[in-house]
């Protein structure tokens, strides 16, 4: 069977499964460029003709080439899911990507947000006009909601409750998110404002919007959170989306969530990627949290 035509049904699949246009063009990219290494290095134009050698050749070829370890790993994720799914098809008997090693990567702790550092995030914006409103809503539901990039540009007003929001997450498959009273406070202020600035404006029905009524950008997202970061003087840490949604994880462990119960509020498919987001807890955090589930202190009681 042809390579080219079983990775013309594969990203069928995957459109069908409702990956992002941004993932449908990343794995474009890569499977063109093995289709070419394999036909022009290997002289391979056959799925089953395909060894374990040749896609080890492949990853020396981007070693070689200067590829940094985290984008080869990244680049063979999107390999290997490929010969999974051919394997569950019956293309192939097993996956040989499988038996391709990738470089290992060193295990990078995350420096996190403190709850001093979200909060001046917070107050560093005001309610004097509507993209000060906004941009103050914007860092308190990623704080206190733990929203991806994606979801949060993506969310609709209609989604918007009383207690709760809907969340179109990764593939679309959808969770709901809770809203606090304290964050509940500042989105009645927002939509106040946001209610007068649109008046007999046509808008889309996004929930957080430009200046121009439209959806929010995602260059545009990644201001305001730079910006409240900028503000609130925020050093030596990543601000951003993803480090908001760490917080969120952290915080809610700290405060008695079981990690199925937060890998659930997440959206994660998998529960080792939840994981990964408790390997940043200080020290005295892990303290806090052991010391009322210490056996003997309950046992006195």
């Amino acid at each position: 069977m042809l390579f080219e035509d079983v990775l013309e049904e594969y990203m069928y699949h995957c459109r069908a499964r409702g990956f992002t246009d941004k993932t449908i063009k990343n794995k474009n990219q890569e499977y063109k460029q093995l289709k070419q290494f394999l036909k022009e290095k290997r002289a391979i134009t056959e799925l089953e003709s395909i060894t374990v050698h040749d896609l080890k050749a492949y990853v020396r070829v981007k070693q070689k080439d200067g590829l940094q370890a985290q984008s080869i790993v990244s680049m063979f994720k999107m390999i290997k899911a490929f010969f999974s799914w051919c394997e569950r098809e019956g293309y192939i008997k097993e996956n040989i990507a499988k038996k391709v090693e990738t470089p290992k990567l060193p295990k990078k702790v995350l420096k996190g947000f403190t709850v001093d550092d979200v909060q001046a995030m917070i107050d560093a914006f005001s309610y004097k006009n509507y993209l000060e409103a906004r941009n103050k809503a914007i860092i308190a539901m990623l704080s206190d909601c733990g929203l991806r990039a994606m979801e949060i540009r993506g969310l609709l007003s209609v989604n918007v409750k009383e207690t709760n929001i809907l969340i179109n997450g990764k593939g679309n498959k959808e969770r709901i998110g809770f809203i606090s009273p304290a964050l509940k406070r500042i989105l009645i202020k927002y939509e106040r404002l946001k209610k007068q600035y649109f008046q007999d404006k046509l808008t889309t029905d996004h929930y957080f919007l430009s200046y121009t009524g439209n959806d929010i950008s995602h260059v545009a997202l990644d201001n305001v959170i730079k910006e409240a970061g900028k503000r609130a003087n925020i050093t030596g840490k990543r601000v951003s989306p993803h480090t908001f949604r760490h917080f969120f994880s952290v915080q809610c462990i700290l405060n008695g969530i079981d990690i199925f119960s937060l890998s659930k509020l997440l959206g994660h498919s998998e529960l080792s990627t939840t994981q990964r987001y408790l390997q940043s807890l200080e020290d005295f955090e892990l303290i806090e949290k052991a010391m009322p589930s210490s056996p003997l202190m309950n046992m006195r009681k």
